[in-house]
């Protein structure tokens, strides 16, 4: 219960200084197959489709991962 002493309707909000550094929003193309991967890894692990293609994606930042591409003759 809040007390009346307590008046945040003077309060002014600070936008976060980091905010943009954390993430950006893009506009991408993926393969069908891709993101129904994903959307499953999501529903057995409970984390967003999205949080799960940003955490792989760092972590081939984190250990340098290149992909691999072969294109075919």
């Amino acid at each position: 219960m809040m007390r009346k002493e307590y008046d945040f309707n003077k309060m002014k909000g600070r936008k976060n200084p980091y905010a943009k550094q954390l993430k950006k929003q893009i506009s991408i193309r993926i393969g069908v197959d891709v993101l129904e991967y994903f959307k499953v890894l999501a529903k057995e692990t409970g984390i967003p489709y999205q949080n799960l293609i940003n955490l792989y994606l760092r972590d081939c930042v984190i250990s340098n991962r290149k992909p691999s591409i072969k294109w075919s003759a």
